[in-house]
């Protein structure tokens, strides 16, 4: 793993901030998850957030004060402030001094923080979630933070991951230079031979069998999604737990069931966030069994190729949609089709 290399190579090595976008589903979460426990694995700290309102208040007021409380030795620290003669009861009388107050910037606190790791030979990474434009004011903070203590040579590093657009638009703000010249990994489908492998390991590692038809079902019905891989594989291992073979008849309603869920988990959120507009241009889409073509979707709009140009170009940034050669375009997400004739009559 590149950012893991990253951490070895020392301070200033350019892996050490690290951008993953790709569509819901993409494994964006799961690559951050990752890294932590790779990071971990060699000594690192890691505190992971995700670009909700009150980032930075949650990282100087909680999440940093309290592992400085941890990994520093005199964080909390009692002094002698009185004596109390014998005859009034005697007894000594104490003091509890918090040196981490919350009111410290993040900056001295990840100062502070490193100072201490670097004593013993590691360091601190951030991994951050869901980033966007909406939290930039945020962002804006923790990566010029982040920023002064790669210039500095502190050990620190930065994974973070958000869908293709919103690190786009992040990237096109001028004060977030320094996330520019970070790395920048898109996730795509997973090649359907390591799906195989993906599939087919965990079974054969707890003592059951896959039949050759069954596993090529649950292969194809991942379509390379890799939040399928784990939906497919959990939900045909639970028709028959018990026996000792996973059929053709179990993975069949293994990955309908794993269909099911995609709805709920992906598709049902991805449309919560589109507009009446966007919802009709991508019904329109759903009535072609392949890639759909510009001009058709217009006319089944009823509106001009310049005006349904400019939804496209929304749902493309959204990664709901892609295009699929010229004048083309075609749904980004898997069964995403079926789940809207599914829908259709229910206003999604």
């Amino acid at each position: 793993m590149e950012f893991v290399d990253a951490l070895a190579d020392g301070p200033g090595a350019s892996g050490r901030a690290t951008l993953y976008t790709g569509a819901r589903g993409a494994g964006k979460t799961v690559m951050l998850n990752a890294i932590q426990a790779e990071a971990e694995a060699q000594g690192w700290l890691a505190i992971s957030e995700t670009a909700t309102d009150g980032l930075v208040d949650r990282l100087t007021q909680s999440r940093l004060p309290e592992v400085l409380r941890q990994f520093d030795p005199d964080a909390v620290r009692k002094r002698l402030t009185g004596i109390e003669l014998p005859l009034k009861g005697g007894g000594l009388t104490w003091e509890t001094l918090e040196p981490h107050v919350a009111k410290a910037d993040l900056r001295s606190q990840i100062n502070l923080l490193t100072d201490l790791l670097t004593e013993n030979e590691t360091g601190l990474l951030i991994t951050l979630d869901e980033i966007h434009r909406g939290q930039i004011v945020e962002l804006r903070e923790l990566a010029t933070t982040v920023q002064h203590a790669f210039r500095e040579d502190r050990e620190v590093a930065l994974a973070a991951a958000g869908l293709s657009s919103s690190v786009s638009d992040l990237l096109n703000d001028d004060i977030l230079t320094f996330l520019r010249r970070a790395e920048r990994h898109h996730l795509g489908p997973v090649d359907l031979d390591q799906v195989r492998r993906a599939l087919k390991d965990p079974i054969d590692e707890a003592g059951r069998q896959v039949s050759a038809d069954a596993l090529d079902l649950m292969v194809e019905g991942t379509q390379g999604y890799p939040f399928l891989i784990q939906l497919v594989g959990a939900h045909c291992w639970r028709v028959r737990r018990d026996a000792d073979s996973i059929s053709l008849e179990d993975a069949e309603t293994g990955v309908a069931s794993a269909r099911r869920r995609l709805g709920s988990l992906v598709h049902a959120p991805a449309l919560a966030d589109t507009s009446d507009v966007d919802k009709s241009f991508l019904l329109a889409m759903a009535k072609d069994d392949g890639p759909s073509k510009m001009a058709d979707i217009a006319k089944r709009l009823e509106v001009d190729k310049k005006y349904a140009g400019i939804y496209r170009r929304r749902l493309i940034d959204a990664e709901l949609i892609e295009a699929a050669g010229y004048g083309h375009v075609d749904f980004t997400i898997p069964y995403l089709r079926e789940y809207l004739r599914d829908h259709a009559a229910a206003n999604i």
